[in-house]
């Protein structure tokens, strides 16, 4: 590395740091010499004989001063079992017989070659070499990570699908779940997956099980079906009522799947499907009255009548394209009407979610930045209104309109300024860069017009959920969570987390929310934050409630589930018990890494050199990591760097060269795989596999933090790769620091910024990045968060999250208080000890102000800095005018699970390293720095899934606690219904009175319609027919369907009749072509199901609603749920409505208070609203 190439852009920055002093006394080896007797100078007659192959003779008279002035202590060798720690945490050198034979020790050390090639046997390349540890690694971000056989800072999880390894899933992410009573349905990339509850305990069929079906990533999956393969799945929506599952496509189809049918082996068909959009089906909903509304691209909303869906579904297979006509004509377009002469009154932005508000018969739909309100039984448009809870009146720009705006806005990026104006100002740097940026900002426009990856705006709406007191809760990108009344009004706002929203679930008086960074929290109705864990290591996408548990499902297409009790005693249960089981799925494996790093200074290196360097290290290595510097340098290149950054673009074709090279040198083709690359500006790293390894390795993201000209430009910086090993997360960090002697603030300035602000992500440089699934839109977020400063906490930097981290490159740390000749006189003499005694790195490291807690093997080679190219042995130190002090610039320094003093790894210690190999080749000649080379040997330890899965399922199972704890989770309070039967005619109301009779727990009732029938002259029983998701008929209204009850309280429910008017084209299988009034006499069974706040178990009041429009006498038969109970037998209608009302008014328990005593008396927070 020349100093004078691009460090000279940094004398600006340097002019304002105050000089270092240098320090004489930097260790405690060091002051015991400086208070020592005047030693005498060695070597006066300075030859500087670097190219001799031997040692100088005098070297032998001073080898006992030498030890006994040495600092060897400070290093930890990896085998000794009897290492101590000192209290400054740097580890002591320990041994058997207190130390050993000194003159054999030092032979030892001192017989060591200064090349690669000399002095080193196979033997001693295979024993782990000491290392020294810096201190401060038990503090703040530079803790080691905790781990634990169950992770005890979360509940105990259901497995259900492990997280498979991202390479293995193109082409069938998971991007949905929804979960019926006895399944899971998995909304996936090619079709549909569905996970019965009966088996979700079961261990895995491994590899190729399942006849051939399983595939990688699925071998330790609870047993699945697979449906066949269809366009991507956008949404999944169960409806139990007729027992079918919808979903929306890409392709713009919406299918359905019928949840009884056998599954075998055999991929699963489809039932009904049909064209609903031209694009893709973003969200789908049944309404309170069994409507199938769907939404896409453009604010695009159609309703499908549920009469025609129930004729389709009715015809058989032979009929499927009659079936898709049918409904495909008979939608409802709701943006054609309410538009008008053009302008339409809802946005035209995506539909992000449509949900049904069952309690008052409504429908909201969400795009990013506002919602529209609509009754469920009119259809009608009732509000709109933006994320501020503001209404609008809004009139849309139409897609021209749009284009033609982003049209003037490149004119205006790209017009070129006058040559007066070129002339004044700015230096061309400046000017080029200002230039290359604005033009990269206007095609980051252009490329994502139309979309949300990029909106400025950090309130967008991501979910909405409707809670059990009818409360609708919204949540945004900045994390904030936004409570609405039924209306639309907005009424309070929370924010617990700072990373964006990403899903929302309910189970009775709880409200899970799913955030981006792999949160999920639990709140209660009111807002109050009750628990929250770290889910998964990635955004978590989907919730679902089912079989107990609250399913999530992350980006990577891991699902866990959660009992809906946790955190609780349960958890604790589980937790010691699966505990005690470790050694039973617990699994060890190791792999061997060669990392190199090499600043190459802007040049090539031959094919020899590269084989030096690499191939002749690889034979009996798993993975290699290479870590360049300064491939390419200069003002321009930088410039196009940072705005090919600025649009996710990265690379260079000299950096493309020095990747096929590599690639050549390691035989890419036969017998390594490379899994990706990361370049910033002149600095890049990439990464092979050996294919035999390939596939327990994976996931893998790229990550870039530039530190040169203010934080903005790449000449200064990091890159990093971060992969999945074995189960184990491993990064790797390419950094390149502040250069000059004095610039030692800065470079520990340099580390700490890489540290805090290394963010992996999908890299456009990445081979698997078809498999991304994802966009990088949450790191995206996660900056705009931050920058919005709306909460106070910080997050964990993620590489303090992995098992292991090893940093490369040319930290450029130099040797100090020693002059050159001085310097060169220790390297002719290999006395690497006094050396490594003036290197600021290690005095750094000593004192915790950098690499803190990571170690480094004993450097036992030449510094790699500075040479003159082209200049074989160690001769070429650099003898011009500046005399650059030879300095160690080039090292790689590692931490990984350790924080003591342990030989073995385990679930409590997952990743355990020791360095094999830790020299430079001096043979390579093609630039001013030497390459270095690392071998590390890892012991990896991680859990069989699949095993463990199955001992958590006996647990569950068989526990005599968790038995007692899931019995008092089945209790249901007492409650009762007014009565069982309602007769209505037209525009006429009654009321049916819910009573909760119990003391201690609140009850949660919704009310939903079991079926509708027609009733028939003769006599003959009626078939019930229910609609969509169990939704009332057009003619009843039932208010509110939905809510909770306190303590000896009760809730009345209106049941009315509406007047409405449809188009049918059937009745009973009649065709009616005109407008008409279906004038027959209709019945449906209401089913009032009731729960406790935590109920595991729910119980169900039936009552029968008739509508009559006729004068005859009806039989009906009443079994009241009340106390008193009334015969049956032949009455008018008159008398019926007479009874009705005689039935709501009984009240049997005169303690229990109605709504407005108890409101008179204390607050109810938990009434149920309207």
């Amino acid at each position: 590395m020349d100093d004078t190439r691009i460090e000279d852009d940094d004398k600006d920055a340097l002019a304002g740091l105050s000089t270092v002093p240098l320090r004489k006394i930097q260790s405690h080896s060091h002051q015991l010499r400086a208070n020592s007797t005047p030693q005498k100078r060695r070597n006066k007659v300075r030859k500087h004989s670097l190219d001799e192959a031997q040692v100088p003779d005098c070297f032998e008279d001073h080898q006992q001063q030498y030890y006994n002035d040495s600092s060897d202590d400070d290093f930890f060798p990896y085998s000794s079992s009897s290492t101590t720690t000192a209290s400054s945490g740097t580890p002591v050198f320990g041994g058997s017989g207190g130390g050993g034979n000194t003159n054999d020790y030092l032979s030892q050390r001192m017989d060591r070659g200064l090349c690669m090639e000399d002095g080193q046997d196979e033997s001693r390349q295979l024993q782990a070499l000491p290392e020294f540890i810096g201190s401060g690694g038990m503090n703040g971000i530079f803790k080691v990570p905790v781990r634990a056989p169950v992770h005890p800072g979360r509940p105990p999880c259901l497995e259900l699908r492990p997280h498979p390894l991202r390479e293995t899933q193109v082409g069938k992410f998971l991007r949905n779940i929804a979960c019926t009573e006895t399944q899971l349905w998995a909304g996936q990339e090619c079709g549909i997956r569905v996970w019965d509850f009966d088996n979700a305990y079961d261990p895995g069929y491994g590899l190729g099980g399942s006849g051939g079906r399983v595939r990688r990533g699925d071998e330790d999956a609870a047993p699945f079906h697979e449906s066949v393969n269809t366009s991507p799945t956008m949404c999944v929506m169960v409806d139990c009522g007729n027992r079918v599952v919808w979903t929306g496509h890409k392709d713009g189809k919406i299918r359905s799947w019928k949840m009884d049918q056998p599954l075998d082996d055999n991929p699963f068909k489809e039932g009904l499907s049909w064209q609903a959009h031209r694009g893709p089906v973003l969200s789908m909903v049944l309404s309170s009255h069994g409507d199938l509304w769907s939404g896409a691209e453009g604010g695009i909303i159609k309703i499908w009548p549920w009469e025609s869906i129930e004729k389709s579904l009715s015809l058989k297979a032979e009929e499927r394209h009659m079936a898709a006509l049918l409904v495909e004509r008979s939608f409802v377009d709701l943006r054609s009407q309410v538009s008008v002469n053009g302008v339409c009154s809802i946005s035209s932005q995506d539909i992000k979610c449509l949900l049904s508000d069952n309690v008052r018969a409504k429908v909201w739909s969400a795009g990013p930045m506002s919602f529209s309100l609509w009754d469920a039984r009119t259809r009608e448009l009732l509000k709109v209104f933006n994320v501020d809870g503001q209404m609008e009146n809004r009139v849309d720009m139409s897609a021209v309109q749009q284009d033609q705006a982003v049209e003037d806005e490149m004119k205006i990026k790209f017009v070129s300024p006058s040559k007066k104006e070129k002339s004044q100002g700015t230096s061309f740097l400046q000017r080029s860069r200002n230039a290359i940026m604005g033009a990269a900002d206007a095609v980051r426009r252009v490329a994502t017009k139309g979309t949300s990856a990029f909106v400025e705006d950090v309130k967008r709406t991501e979910a909405l959920v409707l809670a059990a007191d009818g409360m609708i809760w919204s949540g945004c990108t900045n994390g904030l969570l936004v409570q609405w009344d039924g209306n639309g009004n907005r009424m309070q706002e929370f924010n617990f987390h700072p990373c964006a929203v990403q899903c929302f679930c309910t189970y009775g008086a709880r409200i899970y929310v799913g955030y981006v960074s792999g949160v999920v929290q639990v709140l209660d109705l009111e807002g109050n934050l009750v628990s929250g864990w770290v889910a998964h290591n990635s955004p978590v996408i989907k919730l679902a409630v089912g079989a107990g548990y609250v399913f999530s499902l992350a980006t990577h297409g891991g699902i866990r589930g959660w009992h809906i009790t946790s955190p609780g005693p349960l958890d604790s249960v589980i937790r010691s018990e699966l505990g005690g089981k470790e050694l039973i799925y617990t699994k060890r494996d190791h792999v061997r890494i060669l990392v190199g790093t090499w600043n190459v200074g802007q040049g090539r290196a031959s094919h020899d050199s590269l084989m030096s360097w690499l191939g002749s290290a690889v034979s009996d290595v798993g993975i290699v990591v290479v870590g360049l510097q300064e491939v390419e340098m200069g003002a321009g290149f930088l410039a196009m760097s940072a705005a090919k950054e600025t649009v996710g673009l990265e690379g260079s074709s000299v950096g493309q060269w020095w990747l096929d090279t590599i690639g050549k040198a390691l035989d890419e083709t036969g017998t390594f795989e490379r899994m990706g690359s990361r370049q910033l500006a002149g600095l890049l790293i990439s990464l092979w596999v050996k294919k035999d390894l390939r596939p327990f390795v994976g996931d893998i993201d790229a990550g870039a933090v530039p530190c040169g000209f203010g934080r903005a430009i790449g000449n200064k910086g990091g890159v990093g790769l971060r992969i999945r090993v074995y189960d184990r997360i491993v990064c790797f960090v390419n950094c390149h620091l502040a250069a000059h002697l004095e610039a030692v603030n800065r470079r520990n300035a340099d580390f700490d910024h890489i540290y805090r602000n290394m963010v992996f992500s999908r890299s456009s440089n990445l081979l698997n990045n078809a498999a991304a699934g994802v966009t990088t839109s949450a790191q995206v977020l996660r900056a705009a968060n931050a920058a919005a400063g709306g909460n106070s906490e910080e997050p964990k930097p993620e590489l303090s999250e992995a098992d292991m981290v090893v940093f490369l490159g040319d930290f450029n740390y130099r040797l100090f208080g020693i002059s050159y000749d001085e310097a060169r006189d220790f390297v002719s003499q290999r006395c690497f000890d006094w050396l490594r005694e003036k290197d600021q790195l290690r005095a750094e490291m000593q004192s915790g102000k950098v690499f803190q807690g990571m170690r480094e093997a004993l450097i036992r080679f030449p510094p790699t800095y500075k040479f003159e190219k082209h200049q074989a042995g160690l001769a070429g130190y650099d003898s011009g005018e500046k005399k650059r002090i030879p300095a160690w610039c080039d090292r790689i320094i590692y931490r990984d699970n350790r924080a003591t003093s342990v030989t073995n790894s385990s679930l409590e210690c997952p990743v355990v390293s020791s360095i094999l190999q830790y020299e430079a080749c001096m043979d390579v000649t093609d630039s001013d720095h030497k390459p270095v080379r690392c071998i590390f040997n890892v012991r990896i330890a991680h859990g069989d899934k699949s095993v463990r899965r199955r001992e958590f399922g006996r647990i569950y199972r068989s526990n005599e606690k968790i038995r007692s704890i899931l019995e008092g989770l089945s209790y249901i309070p007492e409650t009762t219904v007014s009565t069982n039967n309602i007769v209505l005619q037209n525009q006429e109301s009654s009321i049916v009175r819910i009573t909760n009779k119990y003391a201690k727990d609140t009850v949660i009732y919704k009310i939903m319609c079991e079926g509708q029938s027609t009733v028939k002259e003769d006599g003959e029983t009626p078939e019930l027919r229910p609609r969509g998701g169990f939704g009332l008929p057009r003619w009843l209204e039932v208010t509110p369907a939905a809510g909770i009850i306190n303590p000896e309280e009760f809730v009345e429910v209106s049941v009315s009749h509406k007047d409405f008017h449809t188009l049918e084209e059937y009745v009973d299988g009649i065709p009616q072509n005109w407008w008409s009034e279906d004038t027959r006499d209709k019945e449906v069974f209401l089913v009032i199901n009731v729960c406790g706040s935590c109920s595991t178990h729910s119980y169900n009041h039936r009552v029968r609603v008739r509508h009559c429009y006729s004068g005859k006498s009806i039989r009906i038969d009443s079994k009241s749920n009340h106390s008193r109970k009334y015969q049956g037998g032949l009455i008018h209608r008159s008398d019926l409505r007479q009874l009705s009302t005689l039935t709501d008014a009984i009240d049997d328990s005169q303690h229990i208070k109605t709504p407005q005593e108890a409101r008179s008396r204390t607050p109810s927070k938990n009434h149920p609203r309207s």
